[in-house]
């Protein structure tokens, strides 16, 4: 969600980011990202797309295991696709596209994706897309939240987000985060067509080391993006004097593996 769109009810799906804080705070999505490329056995020439790259600091990582391949970089925030192609240059080609619109010229034999499916409300066509576009017996390995993912701080937003002087905003706020559980999203990626799929859950507590700027720029822009400026930053201070101190978010991550 954008700030020019403040009365938008869907809260997931594609929205504008600061790239460069996020770039600047993205330690932990990097450390998930390069755990996910370490289990990901290349040939080195495969067409790779990755779904949510985000300001391409894993891209970066996954172009240079392409050596004879080619990396599509797809993202829903044109200002998270800028931040990658000045981190990438021509290593990749570049789409801004809801990846649960996604559509590609010619299929590819991986789709790579951290961090990122977690935003999409419909997991059912979002799999149907992806699964689109892969070439028949191409991969999806990927890791978003999973069930569980920041419980004690989703409670956190909530109280603060019931507060008199931000209720008005943020009371019809509703899925905004879409954490699934690994035997779900196994069903629902054979129902989109994958031969094959393997789920599980991993733990992966995180304490930022700049919480008002990890908070503000990572959890909490679409509630952000409802509220005038003047009570973005109470908004943001307060959900973090409710948490425990030092803040840290109990992540669980879900990984994702299967073959079309």
């Amino acid at each position: 969600m954008s700030p020019e769109e403040p009365s938008r009810a869907i809260n997931s799906g594609p929205r504008e980011w600061d790239a460069e804080t996020y770039d600047a705070v993205s330690d932990p999505q990097f450390e998930w990202g390069m755990s996910v490329l370490e289990r990901l056995e290349l040939r080195g020439d495969e067409v790779a797309l990755d779904a949510g790259c985000g300001s391409g600091r894993v891209s970066a990582e996954l172009a240079k295991r392409l050596p004879r391949g080619r990396l599509i970089a797809v993202d829903g925030s044109e200002a998270m696709i800028a931040k990658a192609r000045e981190r990438l240059g021509d290593r990749a080609t570049y789409l801004v596209v809801d990846l649960s619109e996604l559509e590609v010229a010619e299929p590819v034999d991986l789709i790579f994706s951290t961090a990122t499916f977690h935003w999409i409300a419909d997991h059912e066509r979002l799999f149907a897309r992806l699964h689109a576009a892969l070439a028949p017996g191409g991969r999806l390995v990927a890791q978003c939240g999973g069930e569980g993912n920041v419980a004690s701080h989703a409670a956190a937003i909530r109280t603060v987000a019931a507060r008199p002087e931000f209720a008005p905003y943020l009371e019809d706020m509703s899925g905004m985060w879409n954490f699934a559980a690994p035997d779900v999203t196994e069903e629902r990626l054979r129902g989109a067509g994958f031969a094959a799929a393997r789920c599980w859950l991993q733990p992966w507590p995180v304490t930022p080391e700049r919480p008002y700027e990890f908070v503000s720029t990572v959890t909490i822009g679409p509630h952000l993006a409802r509220l005038p400026e003047e009570l973005r930053r109470p908004f943001t201070e307060a959900i973090l004097e409710v948490s425990e101190q030092p803040l840290t978010l109990d992540y669980m991550r879900l990984n994702i593996e299967a073959t079309a």
